[in-house]
């Protein structure tokens, strides 16, 4: 698999639970059910304190990792200093770690950290801030929601993924693909125990 198959086959492993983490429940379980413009900015801001906590803590550690190489861990420092700025934008106080930032923080190699923050990551920002967008507009807060948006489009981007990816071998990359199925599933993992905690059903009502 080159780079971008690599990609498409985390989007397929991982359908079900991307869809369910970007419902309508996905602001309720991550506020507490406190559906309040400042807990939705809290919860966003809780969720790039911790990728950028882990990126930044790996990027700090890969230059004495022998598998990397030079574009994957240039690509790892870009994502850190991206969660870091997305973050200070959004100028909210911090929570307690969400599931997948504390799923990062258990992830070692560079090739899982690859998968766990560069490819699945974006892809669970993407259906989060998919919610934060829609929570906004329906607040009629205009400037929250195009500053969701432009947050949105900057999480979700998987451009330094391809980076890092196509510098690995084809063995390399089925190991980084697994480590972001693992990711989402784990981020969704702890979506559904907190629904349930809260008697909600994380399955959509058909």
């Amino acid at each position: 698999m080159d780079a971008r198959a690599t990609i498409d086959a985390v989007r397929d492993a991982t359908e079900t639970e991307r869809d369910r983490l970007g419902s309508d429940k996905a602001l309720v379980a991550a506020t507490g059910a406190s559906l309040e413009p400042d807990a939705v900015l809290e919860a966003t801001a809780t969720r790039e304190a911790g990728l950028a906590s882990a990126l930044g803590q790996w990027s700090d550690e890969i230059s004495d990792d022998a598998e990397a190489e030079g574009e994957v861990a240039a690509a790892i420092d870009e994502a850190a200093a991206a969660a870091a700025e997305r973050r200070d934008r959004i100028d909210a106080d911090v929570g307690e770690p969400d599931a997948l930032s504390a799923h990062l923080e258990t992830v070692d190699g560079t090739v899982n950290r690859v998968g766990a923050g560069l490819v699945a990551a974006p892809l669970v920002a993407d259906r989060f801030y998919l919610q934060v967008v829609n929570f906004f507009v329906n607040e009629a807060d205009e400037g929250r929601a195009d500053l969701a948006r432009e947050l949105r489009s900057d999480a979700s981007s998987l451009d330094r993924a391809e980076t890092a990816l196509a510098a690995l071998s084809d063995s390399e990359r089925g190991d980084a693909a697994a480590a972001a199925t693992e990711a989402v599933e784990a981020a969704y993992d702890g979506y559904a125990e907190t629904l349930d905690a809260m008697g909600l059903d994380p399955k959509p009502i058909c």
